[in-house]
């Protein structure tokens, strides 16, 4: 399978990137780059950014939302958002995979639909969104549109 056009990642995104290579790497596994005859940037530094920024968006909201949580309580509650299975939903919902590029043998094996792969994309995304300009309200904006983000997850 070909990767679709990022014009329609964007439209599901909901977001209009400014410079669109921030999400081209975003969607790029290493197993591309590594196959390409130049470097051809890849999405696992902006994997790590995007891990710390939906921490951050997920702690505000249940912070401000779940008022009468005990800390103890919170921290369980993120970590059901924040895990595997939850980004890999939200990256199905998304259609995030049909977006992915993948080296040859990534998608031979099934790369697509990797939870493991499509959880670290939809982090990498999340972090192409303020374009390395700490701003991250673009974001929360995208995280609350992948699927029902929290607002179909949590009830308070």
């Amino acid at each position: 399978m070909s990767t679709r056009d990022l014009s329609l990642l964007e439209e599901r995104l909901g977001y209009k990137f400014k410079n669109i290579k921030f999400l081209e790497t975003g969607v790029t596994h290493s197993s591309f780059s590594n196959e390409t005859k130049e470097h051809v940037p890849y999405n696992e530094r902006q994997e790590f950014l995007g891990d710390a920024v939906l921490s951050i968006i997920v702690s505000d909201y249940i912070f401000e939302n779940y008022t009468k949580l005990p800390e103890g309580e919170l921290t369980k509650l993120r970590a059901s958002l924040v895990c595997e299975k939850s980004l890999c939903g939200f990256s199905n919902e998304l259609e995030l995979g049909s977006f992915l590029r993948l080296g040859h043998g990534e998608e031979l094996s099934g790369g697509r639909e990797r939870a493991s792969l499509l959880a670290d994309a939809f982090e990498a995304v999340l972090a192409a969104v303020p374009n390395y300009g700490h701003d991250f309200h673009g974001s929360v904006h995208v995280w609350k549109r992948s699927g029902d983000g929290y607002g179909g997850k949590l009830t308070h």
